[in-house]
């Protein structure tokens, strides 16, 4: 994709590939993945977490890092975390887990998982798995919101998410999931066509933040979200 302002065209499209399973596809390229790896949340990616620990026990040398996480505590059914752990980490065998801790609250979340990340080098992602919201938003980056434009912290605190569960959240910034060396997308559903259209259609937009992502990026969908590409 460009590196350009509002409104102008990128020069490079993102790789889609529609899939029967894009869960079990998104399952094959994590257990292939090593180094820094970054997880999201959300009902698609559990079931592609819960594929590639069938695939793979042994995730030594792989250090799991978030994209974003609600405020709350670790076991609460609102937790990325809790998700994840139960889906994949928790039986992952030699895997380094970096955990934003979200009852600390967002301000402080943010800052203690910035130190996290600063403590590892800032490291680039090897892999990042984006999901897609019904109004185009990824991490916890929600349409026209401050955090879209911050350029110097890694990591920052969402008081008031975009959606529900109306709760506060922490996230990653643009800056960072943009310098990871793959970005992939995981989307199903015909409830968010409309929402890959914004996103992959070669404008950025602040309010469809999943359009200001730069970089290798793939997109795994299925044919419903796929219709209207």
């Amino acid at each position: 994709m460009r590196k350009l302002i509002a409104g102008t065209l990128r020069l490079v499209k993102p790789d889609f590939r529609i899939e029967a399973d894009p869960a079990a596809a998104a399952a094959e390229l994590l257990t292939a993945a090593s180094g820094h790896v970054c997880l999201t949340g959300g009902s698609t990616p559990r079931r592609a977490y819960e594929r590639a620990a069938e695939l793979r026990s042994n995730w030594s040398g792989v250090d799991v890092w978030f994209t974003d996480e609600r405020c709350v505590p670790p076991d609460h059914e609102h937790s990325n975390f809790r998700m994840a752990a139960a889906a994949l980490l928790l039986d992952a065998e030699g895997v380094a887990v970096h955990r934003m801790q979200g009852e600390l609250g967002p301000d402080a979340g943010a800052a203690a998982y910035e130190r996290d990340y600063q403590a590892a080098g800032r490291p680039a992602f090897e892999m990042i798995l984006l999901g897609l919201g019904p109004d185009a938003h990824i991490c916890s980056l929600f349409p026209g919101d401050d955090a879209l434009g911050e350029r110097e912290r890694p990591v920052v605190g969402v008081d008031t998410p975009g959606m529900a569960p109306i709760v506060a959240r922490i996230t990653l910034t643009l800056p960072v999931v943009n310098g990871s060396e793959r970005i992939v997308f995981l989307i199903t559903g015909e409830d968010k066509a409309d929402a890959v259209a914004r996103a992959f259609s070669g404008r950025r937009d602040p309010m469809a933040p999943a359009s200001l992502v730069e970089g290798e990026v793939t997109v795994l969908l299925d044919e419903a979200a796929a219709r209207r590409l």
